[in-house]
């Protein structure tokens, strides 16, 4: 009898202990962070070409967008103005312009949070929700997306190829957030610039006054003005 019993304990020991066992690799697997497959966004366009792209990232700035596009204009250059979906829906008018002056558009984000501290799928739906404002907007917007903040974490790179979206980052950031002086901008514009580079601009007055003489510059080495999707094929 006691035999018996020992035996049943045997057992039921085993079998708890395989239960155990298997619970423990069960949450060890839940909790490892999902396998994110390796993708490299784009720091810099064809180098084949002496040709530069300015990519204007937008989530302010509406009094100091109009003057820049009428520098734009003045000196035929097409740039590319990466906008968030609540600017746009803010400032349909305004982004319309944008459009309708031959500039190119691509996707910041809806509301302009910090990518890496987001989850995929809120990556997502940042994306979607900015370009269903520009389809109410009727407006075309490129499949290239600018993660606030150049945050670029693997999840954030997921939900951007995901969406349809190639992630673009920059060659040659101006900082003109900090508005540092014009010629600051202007030095910086002129001496970083080299084939196929990138530059990150936002809609700031220092930017705004460097601009023009920085395009004639540029002119003068015999560079040539893309836009984003174009500079990188």
């Amino acid at each position: 009898m006691i035999i018996v019993i020992a035996k049943r304990r045997l057992l039921q020991i085993a079998v708890i202990t395989a239960v155990l066992l298997l619970l423990s690799i069960f949450f060890f697997v839940r909790l490892q962070p999902a396998e994110v497959p390796t993708i490299n966004p784009i720091y810099l366009g064809n180098t084949a070409e002496k040709a530069v792209a300015f990519m204007i990232n937008v989530d302010w700035g509406e009094d100091i967008i109009p003057p820049i596009l009428a520098v734009f204009s003045e000196k035929e250059i097409k740039a590319t103005f990466f906008i968030t979906g609540r600017f746009a829906g803010k400032f349909p008018e305004l982004v319309q312009n944008i459009a309708a002056k031959g500039h190119e558009i691509g996707n910041h984000g809806y509301s302009h949070p910090h990518p890496d501290k987001i989850s995929l799928e809120k990556n997502q739906r940042e994306i979607a929700e900015t370009q269903k404002v520009f389809s109410g907007l009727n407006i075309p917007i490129v499949k290239i997306f600018a993660p606030p903040y150049g945050e670029h974490q693997p999840h954030v790179l997921a939900a951007a190829e995901a969406s349809g979206y190639q992630t673009i980052l920059w060659t040659v950031d101006t900082v003109d957030w900090q508005e540092p002086p014009a010629q600051a901008i202007y030095a910086k514009i002129v001496g970083k610039a080299d084939n196929g580079v990138l530059f990150l601009m936002h809609p700031k007055k220092c930017t705004l006054t460097a601009l023009p003489d920085a395009i004639e510059a540029l002119k003068k080495e015999n560079f040539t003005f893309k836009t984003v999707s174009e500079i990188t094929q």
